[in-house]
């Protein structure tokens, strides 16, 4: 006994060290993502000669890419192993990002000039083919890009469903999916500098080696728990704590077998898990794509202002709160007895009220423009404490063979909505303009971003209310 004592006494910590690597890799995976719409506008436009229905094309065909590879991600994570796959996502992702700096080279063989200036001073023909040359090959390059990002959430949460114990997931996943808020932050005070002065080329460059190196790290850092130096028996058994609940014998025999990619779809937990993302995705992408210009169309602030600035800083620096989000869980756990799942869903339900501040921002924005980002953030946060959690239910109720591959189909679902909401809102506002529409006292583009505003405030309950009736109590997939 006294030994076991020492033993709890001096438990390692080293889970915290691969949550760490994942919140960085995530922080790669969203700085790799903005270089493009960070660099196109100010550098890239002019030498290609594009406009923005070159620009739309590309982030369109990266969106419908992304989502695809979701599907397919998630089995893939699951056949080659957490430490392999997550290897292969992120090297693929860092390679996709470096290839974007070959394609003004790739372009320039194409029509037969020999610098950016000359390509920058073509004219007629040659520059139509100029544009196009050069959007296929950013198309290509964003491709390779979405294959590999497509893998960082599937691994990410399996990764935490092998490190943490259920009631910590939350925690741990609100911890690496923060790392999303850190890549925003960091990114618009980062890439248009590293760009002025090296090149756009040398800002692709410089951010995808983060993940070169990242790997480095990944390759010696990490193993599977019962294998890794790293961890001692203690801190092993309290992250197979677990296996000492009622439900566990039904657990380990289920990791045996792995869940066919199509046999996940005939549970009700994966159709959960995938209304719930499908529901809630969008919301956080609309904040992320959105809201700079909505600052000048609502306000005129340009982003590159110090006012613009301040007012994006603050929003991803709210949404940091979300660290504590995942927290909840296991404070209800600690407080209430209820099962991972029950107290999941309560702290959702609670986090799925706080978007409905985003319905004060219109009227508020009256006043100032500080108090919709206020709103905005707390939103942000909200969506961000959300995810935390619905990513860990599929820890909660699916063995570990098939958590990345239902990640994987969730992600998907989510893909599809965000495009969804995306599309709908760009087509709004267009037809809101032209059209002087009308909604709550605001005209134009303003009662354009009222309705979405409006969408983007019950997107969670309506998805909790699904969820819940899909679900209504912890059940854990049992495989025989």
């Amino acid at each position: 006994m006294n030994k076991l004592n020492a033993s709890e006494q001096k438990m390692t910590n080293f889970r915290w060290v691969i949550c760490a690597m994942l919140f960085f890799a995530t922080t790669v995976n969203y700085l790799d993502r903005q270089v493009l719409s960070l660099t196109w506008d100010e550098f890239i436009k002019p030498e290609f000669h594009w406009d923005e229905s070159h620009y739309g094309k590309i982030t369109s065909v990266f969106s419908i890419v992304y989502a695809i590879c979701m599907l397919f991600a998630g089995r893939f994570i699951d056949w080659m192993g957490t430490k392999k796959g997550y290897l292969w996502s992120i090297g693929v992702w860092s390679v996709g990002a470096c290839l974007h700096a070959l394609c003004g080279v790739v372009t320039e063989a194409h029509v037969g000039l020999h610098s950016a200036a000359e390509l920058a001073a073509a004219t007629g023909d040659t520059m139509v083919v100029i544009a196009t040359v050069s959007m296929y090959c950013f198309l290509f390059a964003r491709c390779i890009l979405a294959l590999g990002e497509a893998g960082n959430f599937p691994a990410a949460i399996k990764v935490t469903a092998e490190y943490f114990p259920k009631k910590d997931r939350a925690y741990a996943t609100s911890i690496f999916n923060a790392g999303a808020s850190i890549g925003a932050l960091v990114a618009p005070i980062s890439i248009p500098l590293l760009a002025k002065a090296f090149g756009w080329e040398m800002a692709f460059i410089i951010i995808g080696a983060l993940g070169f190196i990242w790997m480095g790290f990944w390759v010696f850092l990490y193993d599977k728990p019962a294998r890794s130096k790293h961890v001692n028996k203690a801190e092993l058994e309290y992250i197979e704590q677990d296996r000492h609940e009622d439900l566990a014998p039904a657990e380990e025999e289920s990791e045996g077998r792995k869940i066919g990619f199509l046999e996940c779809f005939k549970f009700k937990q994966t159709w959960a898990f995938a209304v719930g993302k499908f529901m809630t995705d969008g919301v956080w992408w609309f904040f992320l794509f959105w809201t700079p210009s909505y600052l000048n169309t609502q306000f005129g602030i340009k982003t590159s202002e110090g006012l613009g600035m301040a007012l994006i800083f603050t929003l991803y620096a709210i949404t940091m709160l979300s660290i504590y989000g995942g927290k909840l869980p296991t404070i209800i756990i600690n407080k209430t007895g209820l099962n991972p799942y029950a107290a999941r869903m309560r702290a959702m339900l609670i986090f799925a009220f706080f978007p409905l501040l985003v319905l004060l921002a219109q009227p508020l924005g009256t006043i100032s423009p500080w108090f919709p980002v206020i709103m905005i953030g707390i939103g942000g946060a909200a969506h961000q404490s959300w995810s935390a959690n619905i990513f860990s239910t599929v820890g909660d109720m699916f063995p570990k063979s098939a958590i990345a591959t239902v990640t994987g189909i969730g992600g998907m679902a989510g893909g599809v909505g965000s495009m969804i909401l995306q599309y709908c809102a760009g087509e709004l506002f267009v037809h809101a303009d032209k059209t002087q529409m009308a909604f709550m006292g605001f005209v134009g583009k303003p009662a354009g971003y009222f309705v979405i505003f409006c969408v983007c405030a019950v997107a969670y309950l309506i998805g909790w209310v699904i969820m819940k009736s899909l679900v209504p109590k912890y059940k854990v997939i049992v495989l025989k």
